[in-house]
């Protein structure tokens, strides 16, 4: 009798610890089931003027020029066999510090002359908090301003910026050169079956644990 008892022992731990993650699991998938929800509304909504701070992932619009020639490219991103990145350009305000805007992607071998708003704009996009490098995150190139992560100031100090925000904002847009975003950011929601795992693999350890104690009354 001591060997099941032990093992039932050792095994309660575990059984706690599959419990926990898969609830866990349970409270991620509400949480990002709301985030969802959030997301869809804004991305219906008309955009609304830029807020102090804005809500990140929020709709919104903000006026004023463009500094073309501290324009930048962010990342690497394959469309069909053309290979291009993100066009960046500070947007110079006059009621708060330039702007990084990702105006969207264009390759990087082109045949036509990319599209130079000049004077001013009112730009619509979502809005990006800006990403810190990783550990395994490429290294940016400020002298030749080729970057791989969205880090706004970074970036604005690489481009002769004493302040930006330090946020971002990605044009939201018809298809053109460049070619912006269509759509709001939307994570992937895989914690319902993260869940199903965790609460089954905890039955099944209540299963053998029971299957023992079965066996063991029978002998």
């Amino acid at each position: 009798m001591r060997r099941p008892l032990l093992l039932t022992l050792l095994s309660l731990p575990v059984l706690a610890i599959l419990l926990a993650l898969g609830t866990w699991q349970v409270q991620r998938l509400h949480w990002k089931t709301d985030l969802l929800a959030r997301i869809a509304a804004a991305e219906a909504a008309p955009a609304a003027p830029l807020r102090d701070p804005p809500e990140p992932l929020a709709k919104a619009r903000v006026t004023g020029r463009f500094d073309h020639a501290r324009e930048a490219l962010l990342g690497l991103e394959v469309r069909g066999p053309v290979l291009g990145a993100h066009l960046l350009t500070p947007l110079i305000r006059a009621d708060g510090p330039p702007i990084i805007v990702d105006r969207g992607w264009v390759p990087l071998e082109r045949s036509a002359p990319l599209s130079h708003p000049e004077g001013e704009v009112t730009v619509e996009g979502w809005v990006h908090p800006g990403d810190r490098p990783g550990l395994f995150s490429a290294r940016d190139d400020p002298a030749g301003r080729r970057f791989y992560t969205l880090d706004p100031p970074a970036i604005g100090a690489a481009l002769g910026l004493p302040t930006v925000a330090p946020f971002a904002l990605v044009a939201l847009g018809p298809s053109g050169s460049p070619d912006p975003a269509r759509t709001l950011p939307r994570p992937t929601n895989n914690h319902l079956g993260y869940a199903i795992t965790w609460y089954g693999l905890a039955l099944a350890l209540v299963g053998v644990l029971a299957a023992i104690a079965f066996k063991r009354t029978r002998i």
